[in-house]
C-alpha cells in the first residue's frame, strides 16, 4: 500500500553557512525518510550573511540531492530569489509564511508559473485564504513562533480533511505534534532536519529533529497513515 504521507525534512540555515556541511545534511535526511529537502532562499543572503546562496551554491545542492535521489525544494522569500531560482526550472516551490505578509504579488506571480507550490501560514490570521485554493496550492497549518509550546498549538485543526489545509509545518520540540497532525488527516509534514540540536548559530537548531528522530517520525507516521487508510 502506497503511504500518502510526505514527509519535507528542512534544512533551511542549519548549514551554520558552511555550505559543505549541506552534503552530509542531505544525505542523513534521506537515510531519515525524508522525501524532500528545503532551504530557504532570499532570507539572511546578503554578502557574508549566513545564507548567501548563488546559482553556484544551487547547482552543488541540485547534485548532491540527485545523488541521494531526495528531491530539493526551496522557499521563496523575495523577488531576487525568485529570479535566481527560476531558470533551474524546479517541478514545485515553497513559499514562507513570512512571503505571504511581505510580498503577496510575488507569491501570485510564481502561482503563474502553475507549477505545484507549498504555502505555510504561520503569519496570516484572517479567516480567508490570501488566495483561493487551487489543485497546486497545497497550504500547511503553521504558527511563526521559534519554538512553538504545547500551549500555542491548541488551534491545530482538529481534523485536516475537513480544513483549507493539506499538510502541517512544524515549529516545536519533538515529533508528537506532527504525529497528531498525521492521526487528523495532514497529508505533508514539514520538521527542521539539523545534526546537532545543541548547535547556537541559529534558533532553529533547537527545534529541529535530528536524523534518528526524523526517522522515528517518518517510520511512525507512515504506519499510522496505512492504519488510518484501511479505516483504523
Amino acid at each position: 500500500m502506497k503511504n500518502n504521507t510526505t514527509f519535507i525534512a528542512e534544512i533551511g540555515m542549519n548549514h551554520n553557512g558552511n555550505f559543505d556541511l549541506c552534503y552530509e545534511l542531505i544525505k542523513q535526511a534521506k537515510l531519515a525518510g525524508a522525501d524532500i529537502v528545503k532551504f530557504q532562499l532570499g532570507w539572511r543572503d546578503k554578502p557574508g550573511e549566513i545564507n548567501q546562496i548563488d546559482a553556484k551554491i544551487i547547482n552543488q545542492l541540485i547534485s548532491w540531492s540527485k545523488y541521494f535521489e531526495i528531491e530539493l525544494l526551496f522557499s521563496i522569500i523575495s523577488d531576487q530569489a525568485y529570479d535566481l531560482i527560476k531558470p533551474f526550472n524546479f517541478q514545485r516551490y515553497k513559499i514562507a509564511s513570512r512571503t505571504v505578509i511581505d510580498n503577496l504579488p510575488l507569491v501570485k506571480k510564481i502561482l503563474k508559473e502553475k507549477k505545484k507550490t507549498i504555502i505555510s501560514l504561520g503569519m496570516w490570521n484572517k479567516k480567508n485564504l490570501p488566495i483561493p485554493k487551487k489543485n497546486n496550492i497545497s497550504y500547511l497549518w503553521c504558527l511563526s513562533k521559534y519554538p512553538c509550546e504545547p500551549k500555542d498549538l491548541k488551534n491545530l485543526p482538529k481534523n485536516f480533511n475537513n480544513s483549507y489545509y493539506d499538510g502541517y509545518s512544524d515549529h516545536s520540540i519533538g515529533i508528537e505534534t506532527c504525529l497528531i497532525a498525521i492521526t487528523r488527516g495532514a497529508k505533508i509534514i514539514e520538521k527542521h532536519f539539523t545534526l546537532d540540536k545543541s548547535n547556537i548559530t541559529i534558533r532553529d537548531h533547537a527545534l529541529s529533529a535530528t536524523p534518528e528522530e526524523f526517522r522515528s517520525l517518518v517510520n511512525l507516521g507512515k504506519d499510522i497513515s496505512k492504519k488510518i487508510n484501511i479505516g483504523v
